[in-house]
């Protein structure tokens, strides 16, 4: 294992290395800590490219991962690790909600867009969800400073992949304070009216609607209004998810245009939903969140 990258927190890190391997001109790494949101254990990976591991503060962007997925995802299989080393681009991703372990029993459900590997990235409410699926509280709070504590890190974009998507949405507008950049790979842009949205936050929320509406994307723009110069989302045209229903896509358009919010959003022609779409799509939204680091 290589070991060259010192932590600022070294021998008090809260942090645990898991992996260090070497790709291209960076590590990519994989580490776990304790969560005092979630109470269980979470993992999450990160690629620091050479300019970071020299000390060198570095742009980074946190990505959002989608239903059933955690890190090993993105970090597999959408490559975007090359790029990054060709910006100096730190890229983040933890996993998408807590989960059971020895020691820690979580809430689950059968369904996969309800149980464990969803969370919609909300703090939950209702019980038995509430114990443990607090995902705002883990990304904007207590990972973000963990990250910026521990990594040399200048500043953070966001983006993610469908429930991801939704996530990075739904944060970056809530939280603008803390991101310099919004992004999103075929997002869930109006939860509280897709299918998988109204059945988690029945189970998270109850009957609740007006936290319903504070967990929808969508909603969340047309709230707080333009936040960034530009967000930039790409979205398979030939995605089943998107004829379903699920994705509702068009909500997210007529918000920014309420919200005067600029969005760039490409309908990209034959593609699904997979990996594949991703890998075509990411290395372009690792530039859009290296130019908004550059202009913040």
């Amino acid at each position: 294992m290589n070991n060259s990258y010192k932590h600022s927190l070294s021998i008090n890190s809260k942090i645990t290395q898991i992996s260090v391997n070497r790709c291209f001109d960076g590590e990519q790494h994989y580490y776990s800590h304790q969560s005092t949101s979630t109470k269980t254990p979470m993992t999450f990976s990160i690629y620091l490219p050479d300019e970071a591991l020299t000390g060198r503060r570095c742009p980074a962007v946190l990505y959002l991962s989608g239903l059933t997925c955690n890190a090993d995802n993105v970090t597999h299989k959408a490559h975007f690790q090359q790029k990054c080393s060709e910006l100096g681009m730190i890229f983040i991703a933890p996993d998408t909600s807590p989960r059971s372990s020895e020691g820690h029993d979580v809430a689950n459900d059968e369904r996969y867009f309800v149980g464990q590997g969803a969370s919609y990235y909300v703090d939950a409410t209702q019980a038995p969800w509430a114990d443990n699926f607090n995902m705002q509280s883990y990304i904007v709070d207590e990972l973000y400073d963990l990250l910026r504590s521990e990594f040399p890190i200048d500043s953070i974009g966001i983006t993610g992949h469908s429930m991801g998507g939704h996530g990075a949405l739904l944060l970056g507008f809530k939280f603008p304070s803390k991101f310099v950049s919004v992004s999103a790979l075929a997002p869930i842009c109006a939860a509280s009216e897709s299918a998988w949205g109204q059945a988690a936050y029945t189970e998270y929320f109850g009957d609740d609607k007006s936290q319903w509406a504070q967990a929808d994307a969508s909603q969340m723009i047309v709230e707080v209004g333009q936040q960034y110069a530009s967000i930039l989302v790409d979205q398979g045209a030939a995605d089943n998810f998107l004829a379903e229903g699920q994705l509702q896509t068009a909500k997210l358009q007529e918000a920014c245009n309420k919200a005067q919010q600029p969005l760039t959003l490409r309908y990209q022609a034959g593609h699904d939903h997979s990996y594949y779409f991703i890998q075509t799509v990411i290395n372009e939204h690792i530039e859009h969140h290296w130019r908004m680091a550059q202009m913040s």
